[in-house]
């Protein structure tokens, strides 16, 4: 792990009240699809109890130019002030950390199980799947409420025509509360839904990240379906 200084060069909401924000990939930092960084902010104009510093995800594919990192933008000092960062802003990168990555045999499919902005190590994972043309198998459940809530959402439909190895399944669960037409998966992933898609639910590896209600839920979930504990990865989001 190393210490990076690295410019804000781009942001974009990708979902609602969720920010994706784009920083130039220093020379020399390297990293695997999945593992996460620590950014800190440099004399920020504004401080709390929870400091300067926050842990994300990288979202953006290790080959790439760029280091993309998203949240959900809650009313705290560190987001108010990365909210307002205009571009050009340099800020502080320690990392990579995590060993959140596919495995390596690619005979054994891959789950994905995440909800709301847990998605973002998906992300790189998917997308460089995508563009490496792996041989893995892999399924996303990707659990909002609404579809104006589930970022990236275009993206991740784009890899699933893309990539004849990847089945992409969102699934809303207050679509009452939505503006928008659906005709996908509604309800909480659950055991019946994996069975829909999955032929054998003994046989992947699960990856689970979202917030610690969801991990907690899906590692009840897969121990009732017989998966061994083994086979069950997580990765868990505080509401920071």
């Amino acid at each position: 792990m190393s210490n990076f200084k690295v410019k804000l060069v781009g942001k974009e909401q990708v979902a609602e009240s969720t920010m994706a924000f784009r920083f130039e990939k220093p020379a020399g930092f390297q990293f695997k699809a999945g593992q996460h960084a620590e950014l800190t902010l440099l004399n920020p104009s504004e401080d709390d109890f929870e400091g300067p510093s926050r842990i994300f995800s990288i979202a953006s594919v290790p080959s790439g130019p760029e280091l993309i990192f998203a949240t959900r933008m809650q009313d705290t000092a560190f987001k108010r002030v990365l909210g307002s960062s205009p571009i050009g802003t340099e800020i502080s990168l320690d990392g990579p950390m995590g060993s959140f990555t596919l495995h390596g045999d690619e005979k054994k499919p891959g789950v994905f199980l995440s909800g709301g902005i847990g998605i973002t190590p998906f992300m790189s994972i998917i997308l460089e799947a995508t563009k490496n043309k792996l041989a893995h198998r892999l399924y996303m459940f990707y659990s909002n409420r609404r579809p104006e809530d589930a970022a990236f959402l275009d993206r991740l439909r784009a890899a699933d025509k893309e990539n004849p190895n990847f089945c992409f399944i969102p699934t809303m669960t207050a679509m009452e509360k939505s503006q928008h037409e659906w005709k996908g998966e509604t309800g909480f992933i659950d055991q019946a839904m994996l069975m829909r898609y999955i032929p054998a639910l003994d046989g992947p590896i699960y990856y689970v990240a979202g917030p610690p209600s969801m991990v907690g839920a899906m590692q009840k979930m897969l121990s009732a379906a017989k998966v061994n504990v083994d086979h069950v990865r997580t990765e868990e989001f505080g509401g920071y």
